[in-house]
């Protein structure tokens, strides 16, 4: 194999596969980048089995066909270090050579074949989902998504396709967001896709997309990017349950004033109390020590000495959300969850009992 690539091209392509390595060991093939070339088209892979990526582009110059594998990072430290100019990546042997001028580096290879497969649509069920509504709505809720919860899956986001509508829920056991999109759906399925790749998804996909899945992958598609990633398995918690059904109190808030009154507190504790009454709102820190931090929003609201503790990390991921000037807080007894709402997006959160 031998072709030649612009640094601009072959650099936001690795940079682009890097989440998709084995990361801890070197000595696996999955810790490589499989690189084609034929038929005047370049097809770049990554994968550490779990998740992978295919890009393709016809924007090279092929001198030789051929396939080749080489360590991503590697790779891509190497391309960053070159010049703007165009670069030689060349097999001789059982190396890579990477050329630029007077500058060549060299990097072993594994052998192509025993690269992994990558799962086909071949036989796969298809979503029809706008893509749009569910990049922002997975980002509406990514944030409320766990990380290392021994019930694995909570380490992931539900797709819960119903009939009229489509809810896309993540929880940390502490606060529980939904993002709905309303569209009607022919088939009603719940599949469950790890963080990790919610977080790819939100960064390669921006206009329309497909989306095939069986009971093992979810496989989304266009025309730059071939994705997929394992489902997680298990029985995710029925979600409506934790939803308040009623609410005594409703309020509208200003999002550009709650920020500013939260972080003011912040800067002390995490942990803040909101005292409503009748014609403000007072932010006060629930730091454990003789610190204190307090402000004050002037806004009418139903309500008289109204305490609620709360993480202002949960307030804050919520508003960076919200589109627009106001948002709703919806609640019932200080010691009980309450709800934020904003259109079709709602987080429920589970008040700090002091």
């Amino acid at each position: 194999m031998k072709i030649v690539v612009t640094k601009q091209l072959i650099e936001s392509i690795l940079i682009n596969q890097q989440p998709f390595l084995e990361k801890k060991d070197a000595s696996q093939i999955t810790s490589h980048v499989y690189i084609e070339a034929q038929n005047n088209i370049c097809t770049i892979k990554a994968t550490d089995a779990e998740i992978g990526l295919i890009i393709k582009t016809d924007n090279i110059i092929i001198e030789e066909e051929g396939a080749i594998t080489a360590n991503g990072k590697k790779l891509l430290d190497i391309i960053r270090i070159l010049k703007d100019e165009d670069i030689i990546l060349e097999q001789i042997e059982n190396n890579l050579n990477i050329k630029q001028n007077k500058s060549k580096f060299k990097l072993p290879i594994f052998n192509p074949k025993n690269f992994p497969t990558y799962p086909t649509i071949e036989n796969k069920s298809q979503i029809s989902l706008d893509s749009i509504n569910l990049i922002k709505g997975l980002k509406h809720i990514s944030s409320a998504i766990d990380n290392n919860n021994p019930k694995f899956e909570l380490n992931g986001a539900l797709i819960d396709i119903q009939e009229e509508k489509t809810n896309l829920v993540g929880t940390d056991t502490r606060r529980l967001a939904v993002a709905s999109i309303e569209q009607q759906s022919q088939n009603q399925i719940s599949i469950i896709i790890p963080k990790k790749a919610i977080m790819e998804i939100q960064k390669l996909f921006m206009d329309k997309i497909e989306i095939y899945y069986d009971q093992t992958n979810l496989i989304i598609t266009n025309d730059r990017y071939y994705f997929f990633t394992r489902l997680i398995n298990g029985n995710y918690p029925d979600y409506k349950r934790i939803i308040p059904k009623n609410t005594k109190y409703t309020i509208k808030l200003p999002k550009k004033e709650m920020v500013n009154a939260i972080k003011m507190i912040t800067a002390i504790s995490q942990d803040i109390k909101m005292t409503f009454n009748q014609d403000s709102i007072i932010f006060n820190s629930l730091a454990a020590d003789n610190i204190e931090a307090k402000t004050e929003l002037l806004i009418s609201t139903p309500l008289n000495n109204f305490e609620l503790n709360v993480n202002s990390r949960y307030l804050l991921d919520f508003i960076s959300q919200v589109d627009n000037l106001e948002f709703e807080i919806l609640l019932n007894e200080p010691t009980l969850p309450f709800i934020l709402k904003d259109n079709q997006f709602i987080t429920v959160i589970m008040p700090i009992i002091v």
